[in-house]
C-alpha cells in the first residue's frame, strides 16, 4: 500500500469514528452537531423537515443528547413547549 491510501484509509476511518460520537442534526438549511450520550450509529444523520416537534423529541437518543434545547435555540418551538414534552416523555422509553 502505498502512503496516500494509507493516509487516506486513516482519515476516513478517524471520520467514522467521530460519527459515532455526534448527532449531525439538519433544520432548514441549518446543520448542528449534538454530542451523543453513548457511542453508536443511531440517529446519526436526522433532519428535522416535516417532523413535529412532538415527534423528535420522542426520540430518546436524541432527547437524551438535548436536542430539545436546540429546537428551542434555533427557535423551532418555545420554552414552554419544550418543558411540556420534556416532562411528557421522562421516563417514558420510547423508540
Amino acid at each position: 500500500m502505498t502512503f496516500k491510501k494509507i493516509l487516506f484509509l486513516a482519515v476516513a476511518a478517524a471520520c467514522i469514528y467521530g460519527l459515532l460520537f455526534y448527532h449531525v442534526i439538519f433544520v432548514g438549511n441549518t446543520i448542528s452537531f449534538l454530542a451523543k450520550s453513548s457511542p453508536s450509529l443511531n440517529y446519526t444523520f436526522f433532519s428535522t423537515h416535516g417532523k413535529s416537534a412532538r415527534t423528535i423529541v420522542s426520540i430518546k437518543e436524541l432527547r437524551q443528547a438535548g436536542i430539545a434545547d436546540l429546537l428551542v435555540q434555533l427557535g423551532k418551538m418555545t420554552e414552554d413547549e419544550k418543558e411540556i414534552l420534556l416532562d411528557e416523555f421522562s421516563g417514558v422509553s420510547s423508540r
